[in-house]
């Protein structure tokens, strides 16, 4: 059942800008943001899946490290200029040791002058807990914590908030929660600030960044980073500072709306967010309003991110020029795994055929031929796998050289979600008075059916005549990485496209068009408020972006090579005016 919003005790909009999507995005963000207008709450968003399992490695080696420094450099940088503009900090940049990096910021304004009320919400952390969780004996397993120990510690007069695991989305919910007093009941102004926070949370990707149509952006090179200008009800306007670079419009939102996101049930621990009831529209220059969000109760369980080591990887890449490049690359192959002292537990081989006919560079005549491998055991895939490679250098094909000299091997990990009931995770916020508050989670939790798949609606529309051109021509897409899932959202701008996308664009239809995934599950989920459908690839990324082989780890460029791809358009869609 829906609640009602809360009351907005300011009488206006709170102003919520984010400062970095991942670990090392542009590290001026913090004081551009900060100097470019005004704000609020400054976001930060620090964490990805691979982030963890580095910070996890980090932490091995030093039990006081696990959190992003990054940002302690930048509020050595910024502290003082935040706090003289009234700015309140949110940030996610605690990792695997927030209370490490709470630690660090006290010492820091001290050492700067800066007096500063500064909190950190944990509990997270449950790899002491995994294996009675039955989760196993990860490296690193945390849960994804929602906005109620982000909304105490600022109900508190917390200055800055510092957490390990939650939601991305949480950092703009929690905000919004603590300045309009929203309740687990207002599950709709919830599900609204959810969508704005996933909306701002991978920084420039919504003003711009990776962005299809970036060729109609005037002023694309230094892009300004988003804004949530979010009111009582959970609706807000996105925007970005005056005078920076991109733009925020209908198509920049909407293909971030896209991203790594399954069917309409956008499931989180404070409310199951409606994607399927957006609606967007412009309603000024870079501002584009987000409206009509409904929100559910959330699921009983919650989601737990695990990383586990599991080995040492190498690999080698060797270039293949000229005439006969697939019996090239067979004697390679033949002569190196013969040559081998033990064989790898995997070993993987990809031939990049690269090369083009009567080249006039010796590049464009060139193929690449890389072989990956890994084994638990460093041995098998460290000295003696490139002491191999490089033996057979006056031994094997005409031409031999490779791309660079291999090397030792790297440890590598894979990432696996996991779930456990909310009422296991120990959510906490730990005040700066010293006070320790436990945060209970929802009492709204229920079992959430899984998302249906859909297919086309089946219509006997005549779209006229055809004309074979790439998906892109009418169509964007974004795509990228969820664990071993990739997702591609595919959307078309002008509506009076969307039956015939929906009609179209099938599972059958994706899987010829992208060969690599014919063989794997493919969910399909229509979002006709978005004039979108998206497709979930099951096991195409492996075990994770630290395991994956594939050239494209992340799936990042998926959603492009799609458009790429030729398809019988309506020659009426080609000269049409996109909206």
């Amino acid at each position: 059942m829906t609640g009602t919003s809360a009351q907005d005790p300011t009488g206006g909009i709170v102003r919520i800008g984010n400062a970095s999507g991942f670990y090392g995005d542009r590290f001026a963000a913090v004081r551009e943001m900060l100097e470019g207008g005004e704000l609020d709450y400054l976001t930060g968003d620090y964490l990805a899946e691979l982030t963890m399992l580095i910070l996890g490695r980090d932490r091995m080696k030093d039990p006081k490290s696990g959190y992003a420094k990054t940002f302690l450099r930048q509020m050595e940088e910024c502290l003082g200029l935040a706090i003289d503009k009234g700015v309140r900090i949110v940030t996610n940049a605690g990792g695997l040791n927030p209370h490490g990096l709470t630690v660090a910021l006290r010492e820091l304004a001290e050492n700067l002058g800066v007096g500063v009320d500064i909190a950190f919400v944990d509990g997270d952390d449950l790899v002491d807990r995994a294996a009675d969780l039955g989760l196993g004996t990860p490296l690193t397993a945390n849960a994804y914590l929602g906005a109620f120990g982000i909304k105490t510690a600022l109900d508190a007069g917390a200055e800055i908030v510092v957490t390990g695991r939650v939601t991305d989305a949480s950092l703009t919910v929690g905000p919004a929660a603590s300045a309009f007093d929203w309740t687990h009941h207002d599950l709709d102004a919830l599900a609204g600030a959810v969508v704005a926070g996933h909306i701002i949370e991978c920084g420039a990707q919504a003003t711009g960044g990776n962005y299809s149509f970036f060729t109609e952006i005037d002023t694309m090179g230094h892009l300004g980073f988003p804004i949530a200008e979010v009111s009582a009800d959970g609706t807000s306007v996105i925007t970005k500072h005056e005078g920076t670079g991109g733009a925020v419009t209908v198509g920049t939102v909407t293909a971030q709306l896209l991203y790594e996101v399954g069917g309409p049930q956008y499931l989180g621990p404070d409310v199951t967010t409606r994607i399927d009831t957006i609606d967007l529209a412009q309603v000024g220059r870079d501002r584009v309003s987000v409206t009509g969000v409904r929100g559910e109760a959330p699921p009983t369980t919650t989601k737990v991110s695990l990383n586990h080591l599991a080995g040492v990887r190498n690999e080698i890449t060797l270039i293949l020029t000229g005439l006969d490049i697939e019996a090239k690359a067979e004697l390679f192959k033949e002569q190196f795994t013969a040559a081998l002292p033990t064989a790898p537990a995997e070993v993987d081989w990809e031939l990049s055929r690269l090369d083009r006919a009567d080249a006039q560079t010796e590049e464009q005549a060139s193929a690449l031929l890389r072989c990956v491998v890994r084994d638990p055991d460093a041995k098998k895939v460290g000295r003696a796998f490139s002491a191999t490679a490089v033996e057979l250098a006056l031994a094997s094909y005409p031409g031999f050289t490779m791309t660079s000299p291999p090397g030792s091997g790297t440890p590598y990990g894979v990432f696996e979600p996991g779930y456990v009931d909310a009422e296991d995770v120990d959510h906490r916020v730990a005040l700066h008075t010293g006070v320790v508050e436990r945060i209970p989670p929802s009492p709204l939790r229920t079992e959430v059916p899984d998302d249906r798949t859909d297919e086309p609606v089946e219509m006997s529309t005549d779209w006229g005549p055809m004309v074979s051109l790439p998906l892109g021509t009418v169509a964007g897409a974004r795509s990228g990485d969820k664990g071993g899932s990739a997702n591609i959202g595919v959307w078309v701008r002008n509506p009076e496209h969307f039956a015939w996308l929906d009609a179209t664009l099938d599972v059958a239809l994706l899987k010829r068009l992208l060969p690599e995934v014919a063989d794997l599950p493919v969910r399909r989920h229509r979002l006709a408020n978005l004039n979108a459908v998206n497709f979930v690839i099951d096991g195409v990324l492996g075990r994770g972006v630290a395991e994956n082989v594939r050239f494209d780890p992340q799936a990042k460029g998926m959603g492009e090579w799609l458009r790429s791809r030729p398809v019988p358009i309506p020659m009426a869609f080609t000269t049409q005016k996109e909206s």
